[in-house]
């Protein structure tokens, strides 16, 4: 089974009927669709158990206006042609001169004919932006492909939030991905937000994919992931991230790229933070530093899960301005299934916020299962060994471990 990854952020758009619906809010439909029939009620109360006669015959406009914000030319209409029926039916009981009666006709006329080209300028807006979010939401499956369920030895479980909500998608990347030197993951964050940052996204995510199947050493999947970033992005243009392999049974091997430390959570212990040893600097900024990345490898038995995100959900801030605290979230949401964990978490999250995250969020969470090996790779020119070019920056440095608060 297939996991899509689930947008916080906004509904799923579907037309006219959906846009009614958002711009009505809470109210129901029926209340909103019965406004115009309400108006008219009300003026012909006031008019006739008032005794105020046809003063308030003027008011009978505001039914077809209130009518194009949420019906198209054809309620409009309607409301239009209800407003004269009674505007006409107060004027001919209270003896009303011909004249005025015109004058209040030629007005409801002329505020029906407005209102219901707006409300066909309306219902077309509502489609052209109904056809964007699905082409976005589209785009969105391609670059951040579904995750499986499970991925060898491993449960896998993913939300995603955008923070322009309209259009679904933002600089935020994950991806899982089996290969035959093990199971390698990413989760990133590009620096800025809109089609930019998604531009970055999907060539990041691009050249993970090719690289994870390609390359035996993860640090070679980062330096192809480095060079291309080089060549393609500006000089104020990075990508943090975290890039994580199994290559074997027992431990884990993590390479982090200037992003936030993931978060270790034991079968039986608490969680801490795995801060790199020698932190190196974002995708894409490596020449300008000089500093390399290190490989870090990390205990990771049955039961123990790894939680990566960006840090949308870390610097996530309430009313007050307090940061979400992301780990005593994951203590009391904690559970066997990776999906209900991140279900809660991010129901708390957005219960934090108020109901709207303010940029865009990730959390992918790791739980192994069961022993495995990763299978060998397949004879053929691309499967040819790669003689290792030795550096400092290829040996093994082990995690330094950080309680988190």
């Amino acid at each position: 089974m297939r996991q899509a990854p689930d947008q916080l952020c906004g509904n799923r758009a579907a037309g006219d009927r959906g846009g009614v619906h958002r711009r009505a809010g809470r109210l129901p439909a029926a209340v909103v669709h019965g406004l115009p029939v309400l108006v008219a009620a009300l003026v012909v109360l006031v008019g006739v158990a008032g005794g105020t006669g046809t003063a308030w015959l003027p008011l009978l406009a505001a039914g077809p206006a209130l009518a194009a914000t949420v019906n198209g030319p054809h309620g409009v209409l309607c409301a239009g042609l209800s407003a004269a029926a009674t505007g006409t039916a107060l004027a001919l009981m209270h003896r009303v001169p011909g004249y005025e009666l015109a004058a209040v006709l030629c007005a409801l006329v002329a505020v029906t004919a407005a209102s219901g080209l707006t409300g066909a300028l309306r219902g077309r807006r509502e489609r052209v932006l109904a056809d964007v979010r699905s082409v976005a939401e589209a785009a969105q499956q391609a670059v951040l492909q579904p995750v499986p369920g499970t991925v060898g030895p491993f449960q896998v479980a993913v939300r995603y939030s955008a923070a322009a909500a309209q259009a679904r998608i933002g600089g935020d990347l994950y991806a899982v991905v089996p290969t035959p030197h093990g199971v390698r993951l990413i989760v990133g964050d590009v620096r800025g937000k809109g089609l930019p940052a998604v531009g970055t996204a999907a060539l990041v995510l691009g050249v993970f994919r090719e690289a994870a199947h390609d390359e035996p050493d993860l640090l070679a999947v980062v330096s192809r992931i480095e060079r291309s970033l080089a060549r393609n992005l500006g000089p104020d243009d990075f990508v943090t991230a975290v890039v994580v392999g199994c290559p074997s049974a027992g431990h884990l091997e993590v390479v982090n790229c200037g992003h936030a430390p993931p978060l270790l959570i034991p079968a039986a212990g608490e969680p801490a933070a795995v801060e790199p040893a020698h932190p190196a600097p974002p995708l894409g900024l490596r020449a300008l530093s000089g500093e390399e990345p290190r490989l870090q490898r990390l205990p990771f038995t049955a039961g123990d899960q790894l939680l990566l995100y960006t840090d949308g959900v870390t610097e996530a801030r309430d009313d007050a301005g307090a940061f979400y605290p992301l780990a005593e979230g994951v203590a009391r949401h904690l559970s066997d299934e990776p999906a209900r964990t991140l279900t809660g978490l991010h129901g708390e999250l957005l219960a934090h916020v108020g109901g709207r995250l303010h940029d865009d969020a990730a959390l992918l969470l790791l739980r192994r299962t069961a022993a495995w090996e990763p299978v060998s790779a397949p004879a053929g020119p691309r499967a040819a060994p790669r003689t290792p070019q030795t550096s400092s920056a290829q040996r093994v440095t082990p995690p330094r471990w950080t309680r988190m608060p």
